[in-house]
Parts: C-alpha cells; structure tokens; sequence
C-alpha cells in the first residue's frame, strides 16, 4: 500500500501530480478537508475504488449496517472523491484508505483546499 502525498489546491494554482494505483491500495493522511481523485485511463471497462470505512462496530447504531463507499469510475473518466469524514473513515494512523477492483489504468492524487 502507497500513502499518497496530499497536495494543496492554493489561490495561486496547483500542477496537480498524479500516481499510479498501487496494487495494496492508497492511503492518504485525512482531516477531512482532503479529496482523493481517481481517473481511470482504459478505453472501455469501468473500475470500482472502495474507502473502507473504519467505524468500530461499537460506535455504529444498533442493526445499522458500516457502510463503505464504493465509487464507480466509467472508462475514460476520474471522479473526486471526498470529502471523507475523518470519524467514519480514517484508520488508526489518522489515513483513509482506498483499494480497487484493479489497479490497472488508474492513476490517483490526494488534494486538499488551502
């Protein structure tokens, strides 16, 4: 699993740098002002990023469900993704995490606002 640099987005511009998916999953240091960006290069097979989500099961209501979010990113697309509050989402090292059906054609970035 890579931990993805989290770029800021500055009232003077950002170059925006982005990554390959890397096979274990990405993970990204999470405040919850931060959004990770996906786009999926293949020509026409959709792929599917999940953020697991990280609630105990004491801290979920009971006969409520913990519900990770699965985003489907179309071919030729990217979609951004957050943001992700930090409660729900981050692991025990303050990160959230986002795995894949394939990592193959997808290339990602984490951003935040500045």
């Amino acid at each position: 699993m890579a931990v993805l640099a989290v770029q800021a987005i500055a009232r003077t511009g950002l170059v925006p740098a982005f990554q390959a998916a890397a096979a274990g999953g990405d993970a990204f240091p999470n405040t919850g002002r931060e959004f990770l960006v996906v786009k999926n290069t293949h020509a026409t097979v959709a792929r599917t990023v999940t953020v697991a989500s990280q609630l105990p099961a004491g801290a979920i209501p009971q006969g409520a469900a913990k519900t990770n979010l699965a985003v489907q990113i179309p071919a030729l697309e990217e979609r951004w993704i957050g943001p992700l509050d930090p409660a729900s989402f981050n692991d025990s090292n303050g990160r959230a995490v986002a795995t894949y059906d394939t990592e193959a054609d997808l290339t990602v970035g984490a951003f935040r606002l500045a």
